[in-house]
């Protein structure tokens, strides 16, 4: 036998034949795979037969008797999803007790726990769990006080989740985590309104706030201003006792007296403004101060007559 012909018969046998034997085999009931999380429920002559939840390689036979060689000839396989499943449902419109329009978001997740009674008590379970969530959120939520609306989002949750669970597993669905997610104005005048106060008083505790700053700022500048006067006057009270103690300590030593007075009238000289000639020592000093003296006089202007 050629290799060829080896290859196309392997070939028919691992990708025709051996498929076609195990769908055969499926369709008659031989065996089946419940992948993850999945459900199926076998149906025969509106009759349910058999359920299998557990995932892996089930052999019918074994599962459901003889009837599995005819159930799907002649009756139905349903795959359920039993998976966690979520939804939100946005802005249910509700009244506090004050008659302010809120609405109300609220999350909840599902799961279906009796397949038989999620294929054959409610036509649509989920639709049905949907409305039922809705009914209790504004049965339940409405004419609350404002501020438990606004503060209370757990106490809300359970008391929806209290109220749907019931009926929800008569429904083959079991209801899990139920959240308030959010609590809001509908309407839009009256979310400005708020706005506009919520502003004003943010504005009010702003001017507050300075003015206590203000306010602070002041009693800390008299208080250092009072306590730099004390100080400045201790200061003005010592100073002549200082002062004079200074002076007769330096009046002990004559020399250095005398530098110091020469040194202070010069510095007064100084800070006067008063225009200065200075003349050399010798025999001429007298008669270079005589002509000074003379020049001055005539460079001053005349003085005016009186009236």
């Amino acid at each position: 036998m050629s290799t060829s012909l080896v290859a196309g018969i392997t070939f028919l046998a691992m990708w025709v034949l051996v498929p076609f034997l195990l769908a055969l085999a499926r369709v008659f009931g031989l065996y089946t795979i419940v992948r993850e999380r999945t459900a199926r429920v076998y149906v025969l002559f509106g009759k349910v037969i058999g359920i299998l939840k557990e995932p892996g390689l089930h052999f019918l036979l074994f599962e459901l008797g003889p009837a599995a060689l005819i159930v799907n000839i002649f009756g139905s396989c349903e795959i359920l999803d039993l998976r966690l499943d979520q939804e939100y449902r946005r802005s249910e419109p509700v009244n506090s007790e004050e008659g302010a329009p809120m609405g109300i978001g609220i999350w909840y997740e599902m799961w279906i726990s009796d397949p038989v009674s999620y294929l054959f008590k409610n036509t649509d379970p989920r639709g049905s769990l949907r409305a039922n969530v809705s009914n209790a959120t504004v049965r339940c939520l409405s004419n609350m006080p404002l501020s438990e609306m606004l503060q209370t989002r757990h106490q809300m949750s359970q008391t929806v989740r209290n109220e749907v669970s019931p009926q929800s597993q008569a429904w083959g669905y079991q209801l899990g985590s139920v959240y308030i997610r959010k609590v809001h104005f509908r309407d839009s005048e009256m979310i400005r309104q708020i706005e506009e106060k919520v502003v004003n008083r943010l504005r009010q505790v702003t001017a507050a706030i300075r003015q206590a700053g203000a306010n602070q700022v002041s009693v800390i500048a008299s208080s250092a201003e009072r306590e730099a006067s004390v100080e400045f006057a201790k200061a003005a009270a010592i100073r002549p006792n200082t002062l004079g103690q200074a002076l007769r300590e330096i009046a002990q030593q004559p020399v250095v007296a005398s530098t110091l007075f020469d040194i202070l009238e010069t510095q007064k000289l100084l800070s006067s403004g008063a225009r200065l000639t200075l003349l050399a020592a010798g025999s001429h000093t007298r008669v270079l101060g005589d002509l000074l003296a003379a020049a001055s006089l005539h460079a001053a202007p005349p003085a005016k007559p009186s009236a």
